[in-house]
């Protein structure tokens, strides 16, 4: 695939990635104290709430799954509805996760939430609000300053793995796919999605959360719709969008977080778009679809196989769409308090 080539903004994204598997590694091993004692928490209580607000909601959303799969009552929040709806009164763990440590409902949720034994953070800034007020996990390498979630997806994602390695989870080949990344061709996938006006990913368990962010980052990037769904949530109703101007972009895992992707690739294929799956399901290619194969992986693992080839071809897409990638002209990195009544 040719290297995209606008301004200042796509470089700093490119700045990003280029680092972002060694301080994802970095941070697995650094935070090795901090991660055991989250874990005793979230084992003592046997509920857990992450909490977040974009990419971070949706790496909160990649690990909930893989929780889940521990017997953990975990759910997965966004703090703009926290601070609406509450939380039930219960032993419970939280974390709060924000790569800046200044995200305008975070900082309103750490004047709200009772301190106590069970109350962590997870950031990328130990200077931040955040860093100094809560026990935090901290990615290494200090925060992320291109518009896009790239870096911070990462790392927040090994952050998460960490504790989930302290609670006995199975990421141990996490590691190794972090220093080695799997760069399969994406040039036909690119031409595929780029001439696209609007854009559906979907995938499902700790794929679906994936599958979230990468709708966002395409909508923050190229500016045009891009919507992430849960293989179910995709069938119930979005279907009828199907049609030879949207793309389809599958993210197909092995076993369980694969099923329902033949039936989603045959709905496009007859309503004239040939879908697009990134594919770690160790399966045979699906007929007429446009496959990225990827080694078998699962869980946590598989979103950190497929990530960086993820990022590399949603700025292509994004970079066929806008002049100045990267360069937003009505967002800011950090998003502040809403004042507005």
């Amino acid at each position: 695939m040719t290297e995209a080539t606008s301004g200042e903004g796509l470089a700093l994204l490119q700045a990003e990635m280029a680092r972002q598997g060694g301080d994802a590694i970095a941070s697995l091993t650094a935070n090795k104290a901090i991660a055991a004692e989250l874990a005793a928490s979230i084992m003592r209580t046997g509920q857990l709430v992450l909490i977040g607000m974009g990419a971070s909601h949706y790496a909160n959303r990649m690990a909930e799954t893989s929780w889940r799969r521990l017997g953990v009552d975990c759910r997965a929040e966004t703090a703009g509805d926290v601070l609406l709806q509450g939380l039930p009164m219960q032993p419970r763990t939280i974390v709060l996760v924000s790569q800046s440590g200044e995200s305008g409902e975070i900082l309103q949720l750490l004047e709200r939430l009772p301190r106590g034994a069970d109350l962590f953070g997870m950031t990328l800034a130990p200077q931040s609000t955040l860093g100094r007020t809560l026990a935090c996990l901290v990615g290494t390498g200090g925060q992320e300053v291109a518009f896009a979630a790239t870096r911070s997806l990462t790392i927040t994602l090994a952050l998460h793995a960490a504790v989930l390695a302290a609670a006995g989870g199975d990421n141990n080949d996490l590691g190794d796919i972090l220093v080695a990344p799997a760069q399969p061709a994406l040039d036909e996938a690119l031409e595929a999605l780029a001439p696209k006006n609007s854009v559906i990913v979907a995938g499902r368990g700790e794929l679906r959360g994936l599958a979230e962010a990468n709708g966002l980052m395409l909508m923050e990037l190229g500016r045009i719709p891009a919507f992430g769904f849960e293989f179910g949530q995709f069938r119930h109703g979005p279907l009828e969008a199907l049609a030879p101007d949207l793309g389809v972009l599958l993210l197909r895992g092995p076993g369980t977080l694969g099923a329902g992707t033949v039936t989603l690739a045959r709905a496009a294929f007859s309503a004239g778009t040939v879908p697009v799956i990134f594919d770690c399901s160790g399966e045979l290619p699906i007929e007429d679809v446009l496959t990225v194969a990827f080694p078998r992986s699962e869980g946590l693992s598989a979103v950190v196989a497929m990530l960086p080839a993820l990022q590399k071809l949603i700025i292509a897409v994004a970079d066929r769409k806008v002049v100045g990638v990267g360069e937003p002209v009505r967002s800011t990195k950090v998003t502040g308090i809403d004042h507005e009544a």
